[in-house]
């Protein structure tokens, strides 16, 4: 069974076809580059997948469950997006933890789980530090964690290196596709970078 399938998904914005009778298959642990340019329709796609924009026609299934009527919180899906949304006013722990302390889980758990992740995207250490004493890759890192820490079916990544530059990037798609195989999970992202797509897919 696959992770995520869409079945003829369309999307119409006014005149604008956005997504046009798409199909597609994820399988369970692959790593799926959606790669076009801007305007093609890649993250309005992401975005139906999540349940932040809801399709005109069309299925998206998860885990073999029809998505279209479930909201986005009930979806067992992480995301992470260009801009990593990390709370200033709180460290990389609590930045991590948000998440699980949102689910009320137990501190102990939050507190080993929390270890894990930070040591598994190499910020062991920095957990007392705030996002803007951190540089661009390492704020990337965190946002990862703590999509990570929930531990979503499917991860959807909409350009999450678009905004570090060159060396960076390519130094993070690297660890980015190592961390996806350690994990095993499901990943789709988006992309307008043919060889950032080539590296990762």
């Amino acid at each position: 069974m696959a992770d995520v399938e869409l079945r003829g998904i369309a999307k119409r914005y006014g005149a604008v076809q956005a997504v046009a009778a798409l199909d597609l298959r994820v399988e369970p642990g692959q790593f799926v580059s959606l790669l076009g340019p801007s305007g093609c329709g890649k993250t309005t796609t992401l975005r139906i997948i999540a349940g932040l924009v809801r399709p005109d026609a069309g299925q998206v299934i998860i885990g073999g469950r029809v998505m279209n009527d479930v909201p986005v919180h009930h979806r067992g899906l992480g995301l992470v997006a260009q801009n990593y949304a990390l709370f200033p006013h709180m460290t990389v722990m609590e930045n991590v933890t948000f998440g699980l302390r949102m689910r009320r889980a137990a501190p102990a758990d939050i507190a080993r789980r929390a270890g894990e992740a930070l040591e598994m995207v190499r910020l062991t250490g920095l957990g007392d530090r705030y996002p803007r004493q951190l540089s661009g890759g390492q704020q990337q890192r965190v946002a990862l964690a703590r999509c990570l820490l929930v531990e979503p079916a499917v991860l959807l990544l909409d350009e999450p290196l678009g905004a570090l530059d060159k060396k960076l990037r390519e130094a993070m798609q690297v660890e980015l596709k190592s961390l996806q195989r350690q994990v095993g999970i499901t990943a789709i992202f988006v992309t307008h970078d043919q060889e950032e797509a080539l590296t990762l897919s």
